[in-house]
């Protein structure tokens, strides 16, 4: 018999710590809208949105679980894009789940540590505290060359390199998406490295002036990860079909 979907909320709820982890007011994490009581099979995306709405059900998903939810803003017009959201959800039966800080923090199946695991980097500590929650990994280093050749690989679309730090920095820091809120704590945590998804244009003289390797390979790129391994998780458990909706994202 397919899964009920209160049975998989519950799961996700409870392997993402989802009531313990604060969040942006936008994130409004866990189910976001409920469609069909029972589940055939699990989406991801990163992004929820009218469009990837669709892909999902042109691919028969009942479940999709995203990182970046329906309410964050600004949205413009607001009223307009929640009102063809929600029209989009309940035509098609599709419930959504999301989940934001949670899958940025957990150290199994969260984006920085999943992206850590892909590069071949063993996470020695969790720092940049938001409301008191460590989401972000520092890494054991390794040569600046070999760095930049594994993130061009994994980010071939995505990837830029700004290396005006050390040539075999000690520490590497990771943090998904817009990562600039780290680099004020970089320092005190003897790094000069950060890997993230984006920053902004006065970084690259910052980068120059207080010597910095930084690599922002894609805020979409960077946050793939985490809701792939919560699909996956849920698909494991309950014995129903995941897969990933790619909007194709170069942002």
């Amino acid at each position: 018999m397919r899964p009920k979907l209160a049975d998989i909320v519950k799961f996700c709820d409870a392997i993402t710590n989802r009531r313990q982890i604060p969040d942006f007011p936008g994130a409004r994490n866990g189910l976001q809208y409920r469609g069909r009581e029972r589940v055939r099979k699990v989406g991801a995306a990163v992004d929820a949105g009218t469009e990837v709405f669709k892909a999902a059900a042109r691919r028969g998903i009942d479940l999709l679980i995203v990182h970046h939810g329906m309410h964050w803003k600004p949205v413009s017009p607001a009223r307009e894009v929640a009102r063809a959201r929600r029209e989009a959800l309940r035509t098609h039966g599709l419930s959504l789940y999301s989940s934001h800080l949670p899958l940025d923090a957990h150290p199994v199946i969260g984006n920085n540590a999943l992206i850590a695991a892909d590069l071949g980097l063993r996470v020695v500590e969790w720092f940049v505290d938001h409301e008191g929650l460590p989401i972000a990994c520092l890494c054991r280093g390794i040569p600046r060359q070999t760095l930049h050749r594994r993130l061009r690989a994994a980010y071939p679309g995505t990837f830029k390199a700004i290396e005006f730090g050390s040539a075999r920095p000690a520490r590497i820091a990771i943090l998904s998406g817009s990562g600039r809120s780290a680099l004020p704590l970089l320092r005190a945590a003897g790094c000069d490295t950060l890997i993230t998804g984006e920053l902004r244009e006065e970084h690259f003289n910052e980068a120059q002036e207080q010597g910095w390797n930084l690599y922002p390979c894609g805020h979409y790129a960077t946050e793939t990860w985490g809701v792939k391994a919560l699909a996956a998780s849920v698909s494991a458990e309950f014995r129903v079909p995941w897969e990933f909706v790619d909007t194709g994202n170069p942002l």
